[in-house]
């Protein structure tokens, strides 16, 4: 299954200092709600948050469950089942072997 990286989040205790950074250091656009505009960002949708530290990428699937089910059975666990935010995006996340976190993203939830 190709799945194309079609969304990425930033997460740390203050989003005010993340915004700073990324916008006077690498000349992102970032508007009031965090997000990240995907012209200014080599064309990459993303997000910043308010949470502990880590970055998540977000991968395009036309089937989120069907994912799902081929990432546990290579070794991977779900952290957060098939979730629908209604007009927003439909979204899981994952952990691979390693314990990296990961995201996936159904195509045509939020234009992937």
């Amino acid at each position: 299954m190709a799945a194309p990286i079609v969304y990425f989040e930033l997460a740390g205790p203050d989003v005010a200092a993340l915004k700073n950074f990324y916008a006077s250091v690498f000349g992102w656009t970032i508007n009031a709600n965090a997000a990240i505009d995907a012209d200014s960002a080599g064309g990459l949708r993303g997000g910043i948050r308010q949470d502990p530290p880590e970055k998540v990428l977000y991968l395009g699937v036309p089937d989120i469950v069907a994912a799902l089910k081929q990432i546990e059975a290579a070794g991977g666990k779900v952290v957060v089942p098939r979730t629908v935010v209604p007009g927003v995006v439909t979204f899981a996340l994952f952990t691979d072997p390693a314990g990296n976190r990961m995201g996936l993203a159904e195509s045509g939830s939020f234009g992937t």
